[in-house]
């Protein structure tokens, strides 16, 4: 009698698909690590090609043995805490999909945000010009190209591998004619141009705390897209000292956050001459934006 192959996530290719997955939430949750549930069936489902529908379907079939080794690499990389967005290679951000690399940060719930007030604060602006810096996927700029008719973006990141993921996902999405890419540091690559919208995610935390963060974001985030220099703010002085420069009149500006810096960003701005600018908290409570428009 053939014994059934066993790998080294310690199932049975005799298990059925629903079977495989809870097997790999209990391993997952004996390691400690969170959402278990989560991770267990997008990795099946990566494995597979199921979205969520097709796997709740295919429950009670047989697991696929030619994908069993494919599986116990991808899970042996969960348990040595990389990311599922980084083992799948893609992140899902207000309701798109968008492709990851080296370079780039995993898009985040809470950057949401950021789309959410760019879409109100161009309700009545035609054909409106969205500024990106440090647009890593370009998921800000291409959330808000995806959700307003008409609008051009350029998103700026000083790493090309991050800037061809950039274009990828505009092309993946369908958005690559109204989607411009430059490569350098912050406004440097743009020259006279004018924006209705500058958004930014950018590295934020202070160089001494980047060791004390959590392991999926020390050992696998680009150190780049973290740095924010000693205090945790060079790069806010250098958007703030400039953005009013690129902003047509009334334009806006939306600046992502650390939970502690609402404050400081704020009289950043403020000494940059934005008179008015306000501080937003996200859900769980914590400041982690903040807006100012340029005058009329």
């Amino acid at each position: 009698m053939k014994r059934p192959t066993v790998i080294r996530t310690g199932f049975s290719m005799s298990q059925t698909i629903g079977q495989t997955w809870r097997t790999l939430r209990d391993r997952l949750a004996a390691a400690d690590l969170p959402t278990p549930a989560l991770d267990a069936r997008l990795l099946v489902r990566h494995v597979l090609g199921l979205d969520e529908t097709g796997l709740i379907a295919s429950e009670t079939d047989p697991f696929p043995p030619d994908k069993a080794d494919p599986l116990a690499a991808l899970f042996a990389r969960r348990l040595e805490g990389e990311p599922v967005a980084r083992i799948r290679g893609v992140q899902e951000f207000y309701g798109l999909d968008f492709g990851l690399n080296a370079a780039t940060l995993i898009p985040r719930p809470e950057t949401e945000m950021l789309v959410d007030f760019g879409i109100d604060a161009l309700k009545d602006r035609s054909n409106p010009r969205i500024l990106d810096l440090g647009t890593g996927t370009g998921c800000i700029v291409l959330s808000l190209l995806a959700n307003i008719p008409g609008a051009t973006g350029v998103g700026v990141d000083i790493s090309p591998e991050a800037i061809g993921q950039a274009r990828a996902n505009a092309q993946a999405l369908d958005l690559g004619e109204r989607f411009e890419t430059r490569e350098g540091s912050w406004f440097a690559p743009l020259g006279g141009e004018s924006f209705d919208l500058i958004v930014s995610n950018p590295p934020y935390i202070e160089s001494a705390v980047i060791e004390t963060l959590e392991p999926g974001v020390r050992r696998f985030d680009p150190p780049a897209a973290l740095d924010g220099g000693p205090d945790g703010l060079a790069p806010y002085r250098v958007i703030a000292r400039s953005a009013g420069d690129y902003l047509r009149p009334g334009g806006a500006l939306a600046l992502e956050i650390g939970y502690d810096q609402g404050h400081m960003v704020k009289a950043l701005l403020q000494q940059a001459g934005f008179s008015s600018p306000l501080v937003a908290r996200d859900l769980a409570g914590h400041d982690r934006m903040v807006t100012a428009r340029a005058q009329k």
